[in-house]
């Protein structure tokens, strides 16, 4: 598996408004996830991202106090 380090990295090559802040406070898998995602734009015509089964379509997030 990759290092959270690298996935931030290669997450901000992508999507260098993403702040570190922000993401070091996701786990490496939810990182990966967000990181396929992003690579996703770059597939050929016609192939689309698969939001994997056991994540919800719609969640939240309190703001930090």
């Amino acid at each position: 598996m990759d290092s959270k380090a690298h996935l931030i990295d290669a997450i901000r090559t992508h999507n260098p408004t993403a702040p570190v802040d922000w993401l070091i406070t996701f786990t490496p898998t939810a990182l990966r996830s967000y990181l396929d995602h992003l690579m996703s734009r770059f597939d050929p015509k016609g192939s689309a991202w698969v939001r994997p089964g056991d994540t919800p379509a719609i969640t939240s997030r309190a703001a930090a106090a």
